[in-house]
């Protein structure tokens, strides 16, 4: 669904509109539009056009100018589009980021939707790079979690890419996490692992949750293969990368903030996993200006 590519710091990536993302599309303008745009529709003649700029309004990373590309073409398949940025690009208050020529009613009903998409996920990136900035250089790898608007997973998780961070796991269906109430339906971890591992194939990684030393040894000798250490000290961390040494990747997930970042980053663990990368981002301030061309 989505391909990296190199760009600007190495936080460009490239969005495929693919169908998912045109259903998520045609739900915000349905929800939106309803019947019709009383208001435009009431105003402006079908065959005048406008010319809009969508302009930063404070500083920010760019993600999402695909998506809202989508959008205008999706009201007015003939609009011209011109972007003055790629995603991943940070910009200054001011910046226009993108043009749009086309049917004026299209760009005033299109407007809000498509500033919606681009001002949430420009949000996460931006939120995310005050994350991946303290962590340049460091081995440790930082992620995201399942903690996303519904709906919105495939998009949020795109945005966390383009801030610099990692997905984990896009859902229940593509990687085995045996958490705390998994392993209390089980009756413990070594059963719970064995269990699963005669159900999934062999190239599938297992991880199990744990919060505590005890659990830490357990799982080792249960033969998982990512053991997420969760809501532990610093200390507890130390002492757990050390008993698991080669034999699993090791997560560190729970409490973690952004203050905490510099000392996780040397603790040994492979991977940081934050909520907050997607929960906790507000959306960016970006505005359309709209200008009439024809009457």
């Amino acid at each position: 669904m989505f391909t990296e590519t190199t760009g600007l710091m190495e936080r460009s990536a490239t969005i495929v509109i693919s169908k998912q993302v045109e259903r998520l599309v045609d739900l915000a303008l349905e929800e939106d539009i309803g019947s019709g745009d009383i208001t435009t529709e009431n105003l402006i003649p079908p065959d005048q056009t406008g010319k809009g700029r969508i302009i930063a309004k404070q500083p920010l990373t760019v993600a999402g100018l695909e998506v809202a590309r989508y959008v205008f073409l999706r009201l007015d398949p003939d609009a011209d589009v011109a972007m003055g940025c790629t995603d991943g690009d940070a910009v200054a208050p001011g910046f226009v980021m993108m043009e749009v020529t086309g049917r004026l009613s299209a760009l005033l009903t299109a407007e809000r939707t498509a500033l919606n998409f681009l001002q949430r996920l420009s949000g996460i990136a931006t939120h995310v790079l005050s994350y991946t900035d303290p962590l340049q250089g460091a081995p440790v790898k930082l992620v995201d979690t399942r903690k996303t608007t519904p709906g919105w997973r495939v998009l949020e998780k795109y945005a966390v890419r383009v801030g610099g961070a990692h997905n984990h796991r896009s859902g229940l269906f593509d990687g085995v996490l045996i958490k705390d109430n998994h392993i209390a339906a089980c009756g413990g971890i070594t059963e719970a692992v064995g269990r699963i591992r005669r159900r999934v194939s062999h190239l599938v990684r297992i991880e199990v949750e744990v919060s505590s030393l005890q659990e830490v040894s357990e799982a080792i000798a249960a033969g998982a293969d990512v053991i997420m250490l969760d809501n532990m000290s610093d200390e507890q961390i130390q002492k757990a990368v050390v008993m698991i040494g080669d034999t699993a990747m090791v997560e560190v997930s729970g409490g973690v903030t952004r203050d905490r970042l510099a000392r996780l980053a040397n603790t040994g663990a492979h991977l940081v996993s934050v909520g907050e990368l997607t929960h906790a981002a507000t959306s960016v301030d970006i505005s359309m200006d709209i200008q009439p061309l024809s009457i």
